[in-house]
């Protein structure tokens, strides 16, 4: 059963920085390429990076040149590190095995970005 466990959210100013931490269980960690999502009030979830097992990386032009996706095969653990953050990076941010398995989103991490 796959399980995701986010967190480092937070309230930040914009131009601030945040760092997400997803834990993640019931597959392979290291063979599996990971994503990070997030939804944003009254939107649909959206794509933010990705990651493959071998360490590529895509990124949503919205976040490009200002988020990295990186993650630890050791820990299981994926990693967002986002800077520059703007007030429309406001949302609950998800992890994810990518494609996601049927029911298998987490409770997700909220970012607030105040102007």
């Amino acid at each position: 059963q796959v399980q995701l466990v986010e967190s480092g959210g937070g309230l930040v100013q914009a131009g601030g920085s945040l760092r997400l931490s997803c834990v993640a269980s019931g597959r392979t960690f290291s063979l599996n390429a990971m994503a990070w999502f997030r939804r944003s009030p009254g939107q649909e979830r959206e794509f933010v990076a990705h990651i493959w097992s071998s360490g590529h990386t895509i990124y949503a032009d919205s976040v490009k040149g200002r988020f990295t996706i990186s993650r630890d095969n050791a820990k299981n653990t994926l990693y967002l590190q986002m800077n520059s953050l703007k007030p429309e990076d406001t949302a609950v941010y998800y992890c994810n095995y990518n494609p996601p398995p049927a029911d298998s989103w987490g409770q997700g991490t909220q970012v607030t970005v105040s102007s």
